[in-house]
Formats: C-alpha cells, structure tokens, sequence
C-alpha cells in the first residue's frame, strides 16, 4: 500500500478546482486549477472517459449541463470533447494530460474517476487504464479515488505506486435511486478498504458520524471529506476529517505552500 503524502493534508483541497469566485472559471477548467494553485490550494478534479479510451476532467456523465453540447461523454472522442467550450468562459474541456501538464506538481491533485459500470460494479478497467497511462511519467504528488471499490482495486494493479482511495457516503435511496439497497447497505459499511489497497477514505461531510467512518479512521486510515460550503462546516469537519475538499468560500491554509 502506498502512503497519502503529508501534501494532501497541508492545505484544503479545491473542488473541481476553485470556480466560481470569478467569471470564466468553471469547474474542472484549466483556469479554475491556475486559480486553486495560484491562492496555495491542492486541487481535486474528476475524469470520465471519452469513446476512444481518454481520460477527460469532466463530472457528469452527460455534457448538457456544462456546455452547450449534448448527450453522453461516452459517446464522444478525445478531440471531439476538447473542442467543446464550457458555459460562461471561453475554457474547453481538458484532458488529463493537459491538466497535469498545468499543474505540473506545483500543488497535490486529488483524483477523483467517475464510475463506469453504473451500479458501482464490477465493470471497470478502461478509465483506469488511461488514467495510469496519463500519470504514468508525472512527478507530482497524485491520490486517486473512486465510489467505485472495485476501481481502486484495479489502480492498485496498474497505478500501484500512487496511494488510492474510495469515496464514500451514506449511500441513501435518495441520492443512489439506481443501486440496489443491499449493495447500498454493503458499500456504505466500507467492507472494501483493506482489499482494494486504500490508504485513505473520502467521506461525505454530512454522514462524518458514520461508525463505519470512525471503524475505518481507528484503523489508521486518513479521513478527507467533501464537499465544505463554508468556514463553520470546515471547524465541525475538522472534528473529524484530517483535511477538506471545499468550494464557495476561501478557507485558510494550515502550512504555507512551499
């Protein structure tokens, strides 16, 4: 098992980067990562893969919502979805190189690989794949996650030298209307940590009371958490979690960036 860098918990991690806090930075663009690097803070970002096996910073699984395409990501190539321009800034779609390409290890990226299978299944390889080939020669300090366990469990294979992690949550009917309850149940017990090589938990900042969460952190397991809307949530997180993933407001940094 490789080891969370002290790096990941030195500053407040920015999620999908840090937008919104001027105009022509949407999430997960180049210039919301110049913007989280250029105030000292890591940055978190999520992939999904494009039709010809490209790792994309993209979060939804449907473009309508970010840009002014349409459809699936899926359903698009590589170049196809670089040339589509996010809404409200004249920022494309990058891919996971261009991305590291920027940051270029000045800050610790946290990566987050959407779920490919669609019930959080046992479909997985793709995207972990690209996402390993991508970081394959990047110097900088890289944790990679997923909802998915079985995901993890495959970047311990083919990215074994980057520490990993699951993303995790209550896993209500709610917020999971497609997972089965008994797999909702099972993930939200956290029975994969040990088996998929994790080092670390991201943890949904309303559900840090877990007794799963609290199994796992007596364990020696780091607790990062998402998603912080605002100073007072991050002073009850801290409680808990050893760092934060925020957005919306401008947390302080523990330690100076080098």
């Amino acid at each position: 098992m490789t080891a969370l860098p002290a790096a990941f918990l030195e500053r407040p991690l920015a999620h999908r980067g840090l937008h919104g806090q001027t105009a022509g930075c949407p999430e997960n663009s180049l210039p919301s990562f110049e913007a989280a690097i250029a105030h000292g803070y890591g940055i978190e970002l999520d992939l999904q893969l494009s039709k010809d096996g490209q790792a994309m910073v993209f979060h939804d699984y449907s473009l309508s919502r970010l840009t002014e395409g349409n459809g699936p990501v899926a359903q698009r190539s590589a170049a196809e979805l670089s040339s589509l321009t996010l809404k409200g800034s004249a920022a494309k779609v990058p891919t996971l190189r261009e991305a590291l390409s920027l940051v270029a290890g000045r800050v610790p990226l946290l990566i987050e690989l959407k779920d490919q299978d669609g019930a959080l299944g046992l479909d997985v390889g793709k995207l972990e794949a690209a996402t390993a080939a991508a970081l394959a020669d990047y110097d900088g300090a890289a944790a990679l996650m997923s909802f998915n366990p079985h995901s993890v469990a495959a970047l311990s294979e083919i990215a074994a030298e980057r520490p990993r992690g699951i993303v995790t949550c209550a896993f209500t009917e709610q917020d999971w209307p497609t997972i089965p309850v008994a797999r909702r149940r099972e993930l939200a017990s956290i029975p994969d940590y040990a088996r998929s090589g994790s080092c670390f938990i991201s943890h949904d900042v309303s559900d840090l009371k877990s007794p799963a969460l609290a199994r796992i952190k007596q364990n020696g397991a780091h607790v990062l958490c998402w998603t912080v809307k605002s100073a007072q949530a991050e002073k009850h997180a801290r409680r808990i979690a050893d760092n934060i993933t925020f957005e919306g407001y401008l947390p302080g940094i523990a330690h100076a960036p080098a």
